[in-house]
This record gives structure tokens, C-alpha cells and sequence, in this order.
């Protein structure tokens, strides 16, 4: 059974949340993190992107990004704009988009979960986005990336959360520029907490990484590398239960068309798929169908039956894309090291993708349909993996908000 835990966050003080509170470090390249923070001094971009701070030419992996970061940790500390909780608690992390809200608990998971296989994974992680996010811990002393974590239903703690939420007063409660609405509630009751800790014990088996692999897997070499520091054995998590939970399409794109004509690389894709011109932009409708943007036309594929395995993992769309496609025609072969290839979260619209090729510097772009949350777990439960960046989580829980000090 799953062992969470409640924890001392540093977050805001409540004038400064909406400030403080940023998107997510990895869903932002530096260019696009200093744009956001620009004339706020409170983002917490500053402390999760901090090259921001430094000349243009920083290494972003380099020794002095790390010391930024810390460096503007300790002075948001120092400027009240963040403190310590002065008891362990639990907190309720609502978001709403579009109408439709989904409400998580925010806690500390064991790290001795996610070695043994009960905080299952569904994706390998990069080294290099391992190494940053350690760093990262290791300067700061804190864990500011939170990892979102899926469970199946419980009532019991569903009918905790809800009356929670009617009786007491949130902390913070605001909308950001995406239009979405983050509300948060302290529980510092010992015996409500008692009892959400009990019911995760008793009543889940396990929980399921849905976003923040890197994060995950960086937490635990963390402690291996701190054995003696208990704060280090717990990392930042997020539970949602799994009938709230939204899966958006995670697009790519694709730098060149591996040495082809276009009418050369068109040719080698109707070996498994069929190909439609198409006037408007592609988001598929149902799974095995395929959006292509080439050269300013868009292109309606749709795997042809029998070039695909049905197995848990080859009858993704992720999976089919690679086998038939990304691999074979354009020499893709490993999607988590290979520069030619970059992933564009459904979120930002079939128009990003437009954007990215008649940039010029992408040759082609691939929408795909979304993986559902059973295929998810079934892949989890069986020990396989996703390849990368298959699924694309909206709502994102804001940075700054709730930070575990590791001491």
C-alpha cells in the first residue's frame, strides 16, 4: 500500500501567489521563461529558470544557473514573499479549465514507493533532464518541480476533499493568463490528515506517474546521493484521481526529411498509411489517424490494418508513428536523444505546428490522437513503456505554490 506524507510547505505569502505562481520549468524554453517573467520579480522563474537572471550566453546547465537559483530562493525567503508552514499539512490543489475542474491532494510520496514499482512509471527519462532537475535539488535544498501522480478512485477520500472544500476558506484562489483557476486549501486538521493518509494506505495499491518522469527519477538519485538526509527519502507529488484527469495530444515535429524530396518521403509514408490532402488543419478524431503538415499543406493519415502490432504498447499512435514512420522513413530511432525531432503540447493548438514548419527551421509536423488513462495504467501494470512524451496533461499545476525543502 502507498505511504504519503504531509509536509512543512514553503509557499507564498497569499498577496504574492498569483505572482509567485509559474508554469511549469519544462513546459518553457529560456527565451519563452524570461518573456513570462518579465516585470515581475516575484515569479518563481526566477528560481526554477534562473538563467533568466544572467547573460544571454549562460550555460543553462552550468554551476552559476544552479547558484542563481539558490541565491533567489534564499531572497524571496528573505523578502517574506515565501515561508515556511509551521506544521506538516496536506493541501487541496484545484483546477478548473474550460468548466471542468479536477481537485488533487499535495503531499510527500515515499521515494522507497517509486523504487519498488508502486509508483509505477510508463515512460523512460532523459539523462540529461535527470542531471538538470539534481543539480537543481542539490543547490537549492528544495524540490520545486511537483510530480503529478494518478490513482484510481476512492469515495472515502473524494467525500474528504468535498467537504474540505465547502467548510473552509481556500488560501489562494485565482485565475492566471491561460484562463485557468488554481485554488488551494490548507488541511491542517491532525485528524483529517490522519485519515487521508490512512485511506491511501488501506485503499490504494499503487499510484501512476502521469507527469514528471524526470522529476520522479531525479528525486530518488537524489537520496541515494543523500542517505542521511531524511527531507531527501520524500519527494513533491500531486494525487489526482483518474476519472478527473484530461489527456491532451503531444504533437512533434521534425528538422528534415532525412536527405528525401517531399515527393520522395510522401511516397515511402503510403507504404502504411494512407494520405489525403486536406484544406484545414488535422487534429485526428479517433485513434490510428494521423495530422501531417508538409511544405503548408495539411495531410489526413490513417494507418493501414495489419502494419501494426495490437499488443499494449504497439497499438499506440505514439508507437505506430515510430514504427512505420519517424524510424523507417525519416531515421528516427531513439525519440528521447535524437536533436532532430521536438515535442509540442496539444494545449498550444495545431497553429504551433504551422508556426514550427513555416518557421523554416522544421521540415514537418505530425498531430496525433490522445492516449487515454486506461491505456496508460494497462501499460504501467504490465511493465512497459510509452515511448517519450506520449501524453500531455491539461490542466498544469502552478511552480511557486507549494515547495518541499529537502533541509
Amino acid at each position: 500500500m502507498m505511504s504519503i506524507f504531509p509536509f512543512e510547505a514553503l509557499r507564498p505569502a497569499a498577496q504574492h501567489a498569483r505572482q509567485v505562481a509559474s508554469k511549469p520549468y519544462d513546459v518553457l524554453s529560456t527565451r519563452e521563461a524570461k518573456t513570462e517573467a518579465e516585470g515581475n520579480p516575484y515569479s518563481f522563474l526566477h528560481v526554477t529558470r534562473s538563467e533568466i537572471d544572467l547573460a544571454p550566453d549562460t550555460d543553462v546547465h552550468g554551476p552559476e544557473v544552479y547558484a542563481k537559483a539558490k541565491e533567489n530562493l534564499d531572497a524571496f525567503v528573505g523578502r517574506s514573499i515565501l515561508f515556511i508552514e509551521s506544521k506538516p499539512c496536506y493541501y487541496i490543489y484545484r483546477l478548473t479549465m474550460n468548466g471542468n475542474s479536477q481537485t488533487g491532494i499535495v503531499c510527500c510520496s515515499a521515494v522507497s514507493d517509486y523504487d519498488r514499482g508502486l509508483i509505477k512509471k510508463h515512460e523512460f527519462t532523459r539523462p540529461d533532464k535527470e542531471a538538470d532537475r539534481i543539480a537543481h535539488i542539490r543547490a537549492t535544498g528544495a524540490q520545486t518541480g511537483n510530480v503529478f501522480l494518478a490513482f484510481r478512485d476512492v469515495p472515502a477520500l473524494h467525500h474528504i476533499t468535498e467537504k474540505w472544500k465547502q467548510e473552509k476558506t481556500p488560501v489562494y484562489d485565482f485565475t492566471t493568463e491561460d484562463q485557468v483557476q488554481h485554488t488551494v486549501w490548507v488541511v491542517n486538521d491532525g485528524k483529517v490528515i490522519q485519515e487521508i493518509t490512512a485511506l491511501f494506505s488501506e485503499k490504494v495499491d499503487c499510484t501512476y506517474i502521469a507527469d514528471g518522469h524526470n522529476r520522479a527519477a531525479s528525486a530518488a538519485k537524489v537520496k541515494a546521493a543523500l542517505p542521511g538526509n531524511p527531507g531527501a527519502a520524500r519527494f513533491l507529488t500531486t494525487l489526482f484521481p483518474a476519472s478527473e484527469l484530461h489527456i491532451m495530444d503531444y504533437n512533434r515535429v521534425v528538422r528534415d526529411l532525412n536527405g528525401l524530396s517531399e515527393h520522395q518521403f510522401l511516397e515511402k509514408i503510403t507504404r502504411n498509411f494512407s494520405l489525403d490532402r486536406v484544406d484545414a488543419p488535422c487534429r485526428p478524431g479517433h485513434a490510428h489517424q494521423f495530422g501531417m503538415y508538409l511544405g503548408g499543406q495539411w495531410f489526413k493519415l490513417a494507418a493501414l490494418e495489419g502494419s501494426y502490432s495490437t499488443d499494449p504498447v504497439g497499438v499506440l499512435d505514439v508507437s505506430i508513428l515510430q514504427d512505420n514512420l519517424l524510424e523507417p522513413v525519416l531515421g528516427i530511432r531513439d525519440q528521447r536523444t535524437d536533436t532532430r525531432i521536438d515535442f509540442i503540447g496539444g494545449i498550444r493548438g495545431m497553429e504551433e505546428l504551422e508556426k514550427r514548419v513555416d518557421s523554416g527551421n522544421w521540415a514537418v509536423a505530425f498531430s496525433l490522437f490522445p492516449v487515454s488513462i486506461q491505456q496508460l495504467f494497462d501499460i504501467a501494470d504490465t511493465g512497459n513503456v510509452m515511448p517519450p512524451k506520449s501524453t500531455w496533461f491539461e490542466p498544469k499545476l502552478r511552480d511557486g505554490l507549494l515547495t518541499h525543502l529537502i533541509g
